[in-house]
C-alpha cells in the first residue's frame, strides 16, 4: 500500500512538473502603442487579440510580469471608493473574467465591447469578452505577461511576406524617423529593399496598416548557413529576397563564403574569375539576379522550405546545367539569323567554287578534244604524206622497171 502511495505521489510530481513545462513555454506580448496582445506557445503567435489599454493620462504600465491569480465572475470594486462594488452581471465593468497581473493592474472583460481599440482604461487592459474567456482557459497563474511600447512592429504574414506596420504615438513616448525604424528591419535582411521615401510615408501615416517588402530566407551554401557578418565583423543583408517576381541574391556574403574575389565594375556589373553579370545596388548592398547565379559563382540554387540553398557545381563540369535559367530569346534569334547567314555564305562559296571548277574542267576537256582533233588532223596528214610517197616509190619502182628491160633488148 506504502510502495502505491509512493508510486502516485512521484507519478503527480512527474505531472506536475509536465504541465509547468508546457505552461511555462506559453507568454502573454501586449503592445501598448498598437493595442494588440499575442498569445504565443514557444516561438509561435498562437492568437492576436484587439485591446483597450489606459488613458493618457492613466497610462498602462509596462515591464514584464506574470498571472499572479485568475478568477470568474469577478466583482469591481471601485478604486476611488474602496467601498463601493459592483457584482458580476451586465453592468460590471470588469465582465465576467479577470486575470490579475500586478497590484490592482489586470487583463480582464468589458461590458463596453466599443472601447476596444482605443486608450480608454484606469491602466488595466481590457477584452472582448468571448476574447478574454478564450485567453482566460488557455494560461494559467504563472504564464509570462510582456507589456511594451513599440510603434514599429516587423512581422512574417502567413506567405512569407515580410511587413512593417507604424503605429501612432498614443502616449507620446516614442518619437521616429527613417533610420530608426531600418534598424528594426535590419535583423529580417531585408532592410535594403524598404525605400527611404515609403518609410518616411509610412511615418507620416501612422495607420497601422501593413507596409509589404517582399520575402527573405537564409541561404545555405553546401548544408552550412551563410553569416551576415565577415571576419572583420563588417555586416551585410545575408538573406534571399522574392520581390516583384525576381529572386535577389546578396552578392558579397556569397563571395567571401566561397572564398571568391568579387569585382564591382562601373557601378553596374559584378565579376569573378568566372565571369560578369549585371548587379543590383541598394542602400550599398550588391545582388545580382538568382538566373546569374551559375555564371558568377558556378553554383545552382533553389527554396527549401525556409532556406534557399546553393551547392557548387564540380570542377570538371564546364557546362553549367540549370533548367531556370532560360536563353534570350533576343539573342537566341540574333544567333539563329548570324548562322543562317554563316551557312548561306559557305553554300554561296561553295557554289561559286564548284562553278570555277566546272570551267575549268570544261575548259581542260576542250583543250584535250581540240588536242585529239589536232592529232588526228596531223595523223590523217601523214598517212596522206605516207600514202604520197608511196604511190611515188611505186612509179619510179615502174620506170627503173621499164628502163632495165628496155636495156635487155
Amino acid at each position: 500500500m506504502r510502495a502505491f502511495i509512493n508510486l502516485m505521489f512521484v507519478f503527480t510530481i512527474i505531472s506536475c512538473v509536465m504541465i509547468n513545462a508546457a505552461q511555462a513555454e506559453k507568454k502573454i506580448v501586449i503592445n501598448l502603442a498598437s493595442r494588440a496582445l499575442s498569445l504565443y506557445d514557444g516561438g509561435k503567435r498562437l492568437e492576436l487579440y484587439p485591446l483597450g489599454v489606459g488613458k493618457v493620462s492613466t497610462p498602462t504600465p509596462t515591464g514584464y510580469y506574470k498571472i499572479l491569480t485568475k478568477e470568474i465572475d469577478p466583482p469591481w470594486i471601485d478604486p476611488s471608493n474602496p467601498e463601493f462594488e459592483v457584482p458580476s452581471g451586465e453592468s460590471n465593468p470588469l465582465g465576467y473574467r479577470w486575470m490579475q497581473i500586478h497590484g490592482n493592474y489586470g487583463i480582464h472583460g468589458t461590458n463596453r465591447p466599443d472601447s476596444i481599440g482605443h486608450y480608454v482604461s484606469n491602466g488595466c487592459i481590457r477584452m472582448r469578452e468571448a476574447d478574454v474567456e478564450q485567453l482566460f482557459d488557455a494560461v494559467e497563474v504563472g504564464t509570462p505577461v510582456e507589456i511594451t511600447y513599440n510603434r514599429v512592429v516587423v512581422e512574417k504574414a502567413a506567405d512569407d511576406r515580410i511587413a512593417y506596420y507604424i503605429y501612432p504615438d498614443g502616449y507620446g513616448w516614442q518619437a521616429l524617423d527613417v533610420k530608426y525604424v531600418t534598424s528594426w528591419l535590419e535583423p529580417w535582411g531585408i532592410s535594403a529593399f524598404a525605400e527611404e521615401k515609403e518609410i518616411a510615408d509610412a511615418i507620416a501615416r501612422s495607420d497601422g496598416e501593413p507596409v509589404y517588402i517582399g520575402k527573405a530566407y537564409s541561404i545555405e551554401l553546401d548544408e552550412k548557413i551563410i553569416p551576415a557578418t565577415d571576419q572583420n565583423n563588417r555586416h551585410f543583408d545575408s538573406k534571399v529576397v522574392e520581390r516583384g517576381g525576381i529572386t535577389y541574391l546578396p552578392a558579397v556574403p556569397i563571395a567571401i563564403a566561397m572564398e571568391m574575389k568579387l569585382e564591382w565594375r562601373h557601378h553596374t556589373t559584378l565579376a569573378t574569375k568566372f565571369g560578369e553579370v549585371p548587379g543590383i545596388e541598394k542602400k550599398g548592398q550588391l545582388y545580382l539576379n538568382e538566373d546569374d547565379a551559375g555564371l558568377l559563382f558556378r553554383v545552382e540554387g533553389w527554396r527549401e522550405g525556409n532556406v534557399y540553398k546553393l551547392r557548387k557545381m564540380a570542377p570538371e563540369d564546364e557546362t553549367f546545367d540549370v533548367t531556370k535559367i532560360e536563353p534570350d530569346p533576343n539573342v537566341q534569334d540574333k544567333k539563329t539569323d548570324e548562322n543562317k547567314i554563316e551557312i548561306e555564305k559557305e553554300n554561296s562559296d561553295e557554289n561559286q567554287q564548284n562553278q570555277i571548277e566546272n570551267k575549268i574542267e570544261n575548259q581542260n576537256e576542250n583543250q584535250s578534244e581540240n588536242k585529239i582533233e589536232e592529232e588526228d588532223k596531223n595523223s590523217n596528214k601523214n598517212v596522206k604524206k605516207s600514202e604520197k610517197k608511196s604511190k611515188s616509190k611505186k612509179k619510179n619502182n615502174e620506170t627503173k622497171s621499164a628502163d632495165l628491160n628496155q636495156a635487155e633488148v
